[in-house]
């Protein structure tokens, strides 16, 4: 195969839409019933909802590789890079914690953890990790994670259920939270949360995970010797996933050690896929949708969010659900068709400002 060439992959950004495209389809149904591939799992299993965010933060950690490495090798200076990180994630972060309870803050119950308050925890301490190690570091920082997380919750004597509990009403992450975040978690469970402080741990290593894949990208200078080493990486990691399921069930809510193995592994096989239909065969074009959905992915997440809160309390989203979608679709695709109408138009405003070249920079 051809040597690649110095360029944008075009496979990740079109990973990177289709992966925003999901997090807008599985958060936005309509009603109920919904498609059981579009909810996630009650608590152990995963199902196709529970691949979109660490999708997204493999994806981010690629991308630090690809873009970081770049300015390091070009001399810019280390502590401006770290700057630069920790103002990414300041925004980011108040991003989702101000735009959540926005217009009616109460600092009383305001949730803190979120989906964009871990990105940008992820991305900083990923980051931090990524500028001042090399692969052999990180590779121990993978480790070392996991490990610390894996004893945590399968040694420490949790109050009221003792070691090595993983129930949803008793486990050593969901202890933490209570502790630290009372008043301020998830609405909809209250007493834990999907995005809190233990189960952060192991997310960290689901960016370091895309960091690994973003050296092999640049080690390797040939399509197919791209290739091989995602596909062989990435069966490597499915099958230290499976085995150590045998002891520690996948959960998405805690985040768990095979859970993050797993869908690193995943995230490898479908980024290999997408590599070779619009690097390799240079048929990205056929993808343009998924695309644009990437050039302006965390805008994009912030808008969809403001979108359905405005359908909801405006009653937007009960009357073109009630008038339109169940008006031409039994109840289930009805939902579907909801979630799927908020992408498109989600997807016309990115079209927008990549029509006018306008990428929102932090």
């Amino acid at each position: 195969m051809a040597t690649v060439p110095q360029a944008r992959l075009q496979s990740l950004d079109i990973f990177r839409g289709a992966t925003i495209a999901s997090m807008v389809l599985v958060n936005n149904p309509g009603g109920e019933p919904i498609y059981a591939p579009l909810e996630h799992a009650v608590w152990h299993g995963w199902t196709f909802t529970d691949t979109v965010f660490p999708f997204f933060l493999w994806i981010v950690g690629v991308a630090m590789t690809l873009s970081t490495a770049r300015r390091i090798e070009r001399g810019e200076d280390k502590l401006h890079l770290l700057r630069h990180t920790f103002q990414r994630a300041v925004i980011i972060f108040l991003l989702g914690f101000l735009l959540g309870p926005l217009p009616n803050i109460n600092w009383a119950t305001i949730r803190i953890p979120g989906v964009l308050q871990r990105i940008a925890v992820c991305y900083l301490i990923a980051g931090i990790i990524f500028l001042y190690t090399k692969v052999r570091g990180q590779v121990l920082w993978i480790i070392g994670l996991n490990a610390v997380y894996w004893m945590l919750m399968t040694l420490y004597p949790t109050p009221g259920c003792g070691a090595g509990s993983l129930t949803m009403d008793c486990n050593f992450a969901r202890y933490v939270d209570s502790l630290v975040l009372t008043g301020h978690m998830w609405r909809q469970t209250k007493v834990w949360d999907p995005e809190g402080i233990i189960s952060t741990i192991p997310a960290i290593s689901t960016v370091l995970f895309g960091i690994l894949t973003g050296h092999l990208l640049r080690h390797w200078k040939e399509h197919a010797d791209r290739l091989k080493w995602l596909l062989a990486w990435a069966a490597a990691l499915l099958i230290a996933a499976q085995i150590m399921s045998i002891w520690m069930p996948y959960n998405k809510n805690l985040w768990t050690t095979p859970y993050a193995f797993l869908m690193a592994g995943l995230a490898m096989v479908l980024f290999a896929v997408w590599y070779w239909i619009a690097d390799v065969q240079g048929k990205g074009r056929w993808f343009r949708f998924f695309e644009i959905f990437g050039t302006n992915a965390i805008l994009i997440y912030v808008l969809s969010g403001a979108l359905a809160k405005f359908a909801s309390r405006s009653g937007l989203h009960k009357w073109f659900y009630e008038n339109v979608c169940l008006a031409i679709a039994s109840p289930i695709n009805a939902s579907a068709l909801y979630g799927l109408t908020n992408v498109l138009v989600l997807w016309i405003i990115a079209w927008a400002l990549w029509k006018k070249r306008w990428f929102l920079k932090f």
